[in-house]
């Protein structure tokens, strides 16, 4: 079930929050959990009814393996070592089996010359965020850092609808407390209209934007013969497109998982902030996909060492860390060039900034010229790297750099590119949704007047944007992540 579709909409999520505000209201905090957990239940196996085994099958080992651990259960500090390592192992093989086995399988019979073709398995919706928020929760169990949790709260954390399919990836220490909490007064009418604005544009962003944007990139990636012979402008029209089109899509659907979550008087956290802004690759990271680069961070770059073993170990640590995280994101040599290219971008930033540093070369980096220089190089970076993200084989990404390149000449000027020059100009002046509804300080200054506040001016522009995206779901067009 998607967010954007009138299934969800009008059929989904109404009974849902109806139901699940009637409990709060009678003080019924275990069967508002209950009821909510249900709903996440019925609306991941809306889709795919046999994946729901493998999320439940997963959520109930995960539990009682977090449990013994939590709790030492006399297995002394080696043993939890080993349960931790088999639990981690066990997760990641789920995972594997299902993401990754034909195309390692394809892999090695290409290369023994053998005939022989394994077909993909059908991902279940969401395995590769359910896994790492629940390998996240077995090291903080083992370490002691997870409080205790029933099993409804635990499978409620996992299954959590806002968040099951397109994350952000949530961590249990997000959650959990105010699953324990949840009458504590933030059911409330100011949370569910902040909730419900953060959807509205979520869903404006994904449907207005990001759709429009898909049909435009298509014109490039989808056609061979337009990406063999892509000329510069066409070439850079089309990685424009696409590149707007990943923000806005994946953005979107956070900004909805976040207004969903709040509508039920549960905050979950950001996952985007402005990446495009970014000047820098490691400032991107900050800003981009916020709960994997935390999860990354926490439990991939930290246990391999972090920064404290010297610069060129670190370095190799940061590589190492994109490379994987590049292999999550899907099982194909791009994610892993994808990956390869964003690790050589951070050990060169970090090179830099060393470089710098030593050299005692000075300047205002909040200046107009260095930011935009630092911000248009940072973003050409960036959109590079997403030709192999987007492309389904490395020799169709080499042949759109070749255009890129303009070795191909110069191309057609297109409306698609003055739009996409529009879109990223006003992605690189505007507030972002959490500035315009939480009201952080990033939104002040000239920019203030567009930060949220219950008016009839906004419920009018909402509900006008609602009625737009609405009107333009006809052709339901899948989170550009779904069954990831």
């Amino acid at each position: 079930m998607l967010f954007n579709s009138y299934t969800f909409i009008a059929l989904f999520l109404p009974p849902t929050l109806l139901g699940f505000h009637l409990l709060i209201m009678a003080g019924r905090a275990h069967a508002a959990l209950l009821w909510l957990t249900v709903a996440s239940i019925v609306f991941y196996s809306w889709w795919e009814p046999s994946h729901l085994p493998v999320l439940l099958g997963t959520v109930v080992g995960n539990y009682w393996l977090g449990e013994t651990l939590r709790a030492g259960s006399g297995t002394g500090k080696a043993g939890g070592r080993l349960m931790l390592g088999l639990g981690v192992a066990a997760n990641l093989a789920v995972l594997g089996l299902f993401k990754y086995s034909a195309f390692f399988v394809n892999e090695v019979t290409s290369l023994g010359g053998i005939d022989y073709t394994m077909r993909a398995f059908v991902l279940p919706l969401g395995i590769s965020f359910y896994t790492f928020q629940q390998i996240a929760y077995l090291v903080d169990c083992a370490q002691k850092k997870a409080a205790a949790s029933s099993f409804t709260e635990y499978l409620l954390f996992v299954a959590f609808f806002p968040q099951l399919i397109a994350g952000p990836i949530v961590h249990h220490g997000d959650v959990l407390p105010q699953f324990r909490t949840i009458l504590e007064d933030r059911v409330n009418a100011a949370n569910f209209a902040r909730g419900l604005s953060f959807f509205v544009i979520g869903l404006f962003k994904k449907v207005v934007i990001a759709d429009d944007m898909a049909v435009r990139a298509d014109l490039l990636f989808a056609d061979p013969t337009a990406m063999a012979g892509a000329g510069f402008l066409d070439a850079w029209t089309g990685v424009l497109a696409y590149t707007l089109q990943l923000y806005f899509d994946f953005s979107g659907y956070s900004d909805m998982a976040i207004g969903l979550a709040l509508m039920c008087g549960i905050r979950i956290p950001y996952n985007f902030d402005s990446p495009y802004k970014a000047t820098s690759i490691i400032d991107f990271w900050r800003r981009w996909h916020m709960t994997l680069s935390r999860f990354l961070r926490d439990y991939l770059y930290i246990p391999l060492g972090g920064n404290r073993k010297g610069p060129i170990r670190r370095y190799m640590n940061l590589f190492l860390t994109m490379l994987l995280g590049g292999f999550w994101h899907g099982a194909n040599w791009t994610f892993l060039i994808w990956g390869t290219l964003h690790g050589t971008y951070l050990i060169i930033n970090h090179g830099w900034m060393a470089l710098r540093e030593r050299l005692g070369l000075t300047w205002d980096d909040d200046a107009l010229l260095p930011k935009l220089a630092a911000r248009s190089i940072t973003l050409v970076a960036v959109m590079i790297a997403w030709v192999f993200f987007r492309a389904t084989s490395v020799g169709d990404a080499m042949d759109i750099l070749t255009g890129m390149a303009g070795l191909n000449g110069l191309g057609t000027l297109r409306g698609s590119l003055l739009v996409g020059i529009a879109l990223m100009a006003a992605a690189w002046v505007l507030p972002n949704s959490q500035e315009i509804v939480d009201g952080v300080a990033k939104a002040s200054g000239r920019l203030s007047s567009l930060r949220w506040q219950p008016s009839p001016v906004w419920a009018a522009a909402l509900a006008a944007c609602f009625l737009l995206a609405v009107s333009q779901m006809t052709n339901v067009s899948a989170f550009i992540y779904f069954q990831f």
